[in-house]
């Protein structure tokens, strides 16, 4: 499905961007496996990731070299491009994987941890995404697949951060897909429930969240990667702007905001007929307070 294509992995040294990387060399495509090699919280280099992943694809019989540049610049998310036209003459998609946590309660959040998140995250798939475009819209098509998650599109405590850049990324990847339709370049969102580092901070302090870790292990990187793929090749053509989970064995479809009920007065509001008429008209339909757990309660199938 991916036959002579060539794709950027971001993250692509470990976890769910090596499961990618490997899926699409698997189905032909031609990979940069990019990844600086940091820890996961963002400090330290080590080239070594990336070209492992790199050398396992040539050693099958694909096509692939290792880049060390970071997303969080914008020149260095240049040199990430140039280097899938330097060596393979062009560039058909870029999977926004890359990724750090720096988990705290909101209250305990400092400016530095909120930006070192912001900046890998969103920052790192808009220069990603701005650095491919130019080439997208020369040659009339390009495909973007970026990873948001059910903290950002759900909710979750301790990830302000992470979980507004994972909902910023959304609407940013929305954004490209109406700007650059006429190019035909494609832009979609994959929320991805898997066990790999970025999870392995999950608490295991009582009972029940040693039980939900256990149950979670299951879900593989390797499970991510089929839609990944799929979303990458021709065949999906007409799938543009969507939001997409996959959980072990499940693929879902995200529902994206809409509005779900209104009520209006002919003359206007006060203040006190928002409190007596607005407010119990809506208050049925009000979003509760949920988080990821809360949504996707059952175990994963």
């Amino acid at each position: 499905m991916m036959k002579d294509k060539v794709v950027v992995v971001t993250g692509a040294g470990g976890g769910i961007g090596r499961a990618i990387a490997l899926a699409m060399a698997a189905e032909g495509a031609r990979v940069v496996v990019n990844d600086i090699g940091t820890g996961l919280t963002g400090e330290g280099r080590d080239a070594s990731a990336a070209q492992a992943v790199a050398d396992t694809i040539v050693a099958a019989g694909g096509s692939a070299i290792a880049n060390g540049d970071s997303v969080a610049d914008a020149a260095s998310a240049q040199r990430i491009v140039a280097s899938a036209v330097d060596a393979f003459g062009r560039i058909d998609c870029v999977v926004n994987n890359a990724g750090i946590l720096r988990d705290r309660i909101f209250h305990n959040m400092s400016t530095a941890d909120w930006d070192a998140v912001i900046q890998v995250h969103l920052y790192g798939a808009f220069h990603m995404s701005k650095a491919a475009a130019p080439h997208f819209k020369e040659q009339d098509c390009g495909n973007l697949i970026h990873m948001t998650s059910t903290s950002g599109l759900v909710g979750n405590m301790g990830q302000a951060n992470y979980s507004a850049a994972k909902l910023g990324i959304v609407a940013l990847s929305k954004s490209i897909a109406l700007d650059m339709a006429r190019f035909k370049v494609r832009s979609n969102c994959i929320s991805p429930f898997a066990w790999s580092r970025m999870t392995s901070s999950v608490p295991t302090d009582t009972p029940e969240k040693a039980a939900r870790v256990e149950r979670n292990k299951q879900m593989t990187p390797e499970k991510i990667a089929p839609l990944a793929v799929f979303l990458a090749s021709d065949e999906a053509q007409d799938i543009n702007a969507q939001v997409f989970a996959v959980r072990n064995n499940e693929i879902f479809l995200m529902s994206q905001p809409r509005p779900l009920r209104s009520t209006h007065r002919s003359e206007g509001w006060t203040p006190r007929t928002v409190a007596e008429h607005a407010m119990p008209a809506l208050r049925a339909s009000l979003v509760p307070m949920d988080r990821s757990s809360d949504v996707f309660a059952w175990d994963p199938v």
